[in-house]
């Protein structure tokens, strides 16, 4: 069963722009500015996906001075590989069925 918090995570991920920068994020801590500076977006837009992955607890911000500074939180993104585990079987059993049916045509 997928759950409120869940939901929100999936629909922070939907995005391929917050994707990306949950990408970037992964490798390390990041200004806001330096975040931006790697999309051809305002950076108004970047602040509003930004917004979106903070409120999924996909990321958090951490102020210095007049800098904000943005890290990965990675922990809500066990939920989606826990949905992703559910659906392992069927994909394993399709590929099975597959590759017999490939041995058996050849």
């Amino acid at each position: 069963m997928v759950t409120a918090g869940a939901s929100d995570v999936f629909s922070a991920i939907a995005a391929p722009h917050r994707r990306a920068m949950l990408h970037l994020l992964a490798e390390k801590e990041m200004p806001v500015m330096e975040l931006a500076d790697s999309f051809s977006m305002t950076l108004s837009a970047v602040s509003q996906h930004l917004s979106v992955l903070r409120e999924a607890g996909l990321v958090s911000l951490r102020q210095e001075g007049r800098q904000r500074f943005y890290r990965l939180n990675p922990e809500p993104l066990q939920q989606v590989a826990d949905w992703l585990d559910f659906y392992q079987p069927f994909w394993n059993d399709r590929l099975n069925r597959l590759g017999k049916h490939l041995e058996e045509t050849s």
